[in-house]
């Protein structure tokens, strides 16, 4: 009897051996290579994986927005003449958080589930759940499917420019364009085709995102000083009051 009880322990210890071993991540086929770190269990610093509860914090309710939006001046465009996305906005991606990873990272580790890092900042892969049609895209940097994966400026920097931007100093404009509320990582394609279009001539296909894109625009708009024109402040009454 104690022989047996003796081996039936000592099979039940060899298993929980494995499992810790198996879960731990240090052997295995699956194991990233020592310069990588895997952020999908357990994110690594500044990274989470991908939820509306991290990619949209910060993101005013229907009915806050609502009455961000009526509060927004409503004025015409300003003419885009001498406009320069570097001049005007900053070198792409600067690290204005301070916390040495560019912006682009830090918006793909975000966004992003399943990330798979390089040293401390650069995500090399992971799984997006583009908001704007819906779809799953998985990500994988200097590959092909690099560039279906972008970060899309919800108020784009050059309607930015024609609503009041001009006016901000230059380190105002630079978060502007590094800001967090007012970065999405989306589906490439989908990015290029929406160009510098507000309210009014782009909207994302996915309707269910549409109340929280309208409201993501608004909040940006209220933050840095910016104004409306007519057709944008009427598109974004219309989505809102659907929501």
């Amino acid at each position: 009897m104690t022989t047996v009880v003796g081996t039936a322990i000592a099979v039940v210890l060899a298993l929980c051996g494995y499992a810790v071993m198996s879960g731990n991540g240090a052997t295995g086929p699956d194991a990233p290579a020592p310069s990588e770190t895997r952020t999908a269990d357990a994110p690594a610093t500044g990274a989470t994986a991908a939820s509306p509860s991290g990619r949209d914090a910060g993101v005013p309710g229907a009915a806050e927005a609502r009455a961000l939006l009526a509060a927004l001046p409503v004025k015409g465009s300003a003419p885009a003449t001498g406009y320069d996305r570097v001049g005007d906005f900053g070198e792409a991606w600067l690290d204005v958080d301070g916390n040495g990873c560019s912006t682009r990272d830090d918006i793909l580790a975000r966004d992003l589930s399943d990330v798979v890092r390089r040293g401390a900042c650069t995500v090399v892969s992971g799984t997006l759940d583009d908001p704007y049609t819906g779809t799953r895209i998985a990500f994988e940097r200097g590959v092909d499917t690099s560039a279906r994966v972008q970060i899309d400026h919800v108020v784009p920097l050059l309607d930015a420019w024609r609503t009041g931007a001009q006016r901000l100093t230059p380190e105002a404009r630079e978060r502007l364009a590094n800001d967090p509320l007012n970065l999405v990582a989306v589906d490439g394609p989908t990015n290029q085709r929406k160009g510098a279009g507000n309210a009014a001539t782009w909207l994302p296909p996915a309707k269910s995102y549409r109340c929280t894109y309208a409201s993501r625009q608004v909040a940006v708009k209220a933050e840095y000083g910016l104004w409306v024109v007519p057709a944008e402040r009427a598109a974004l009454q219309r989505i809102l009051a659907r929501c």
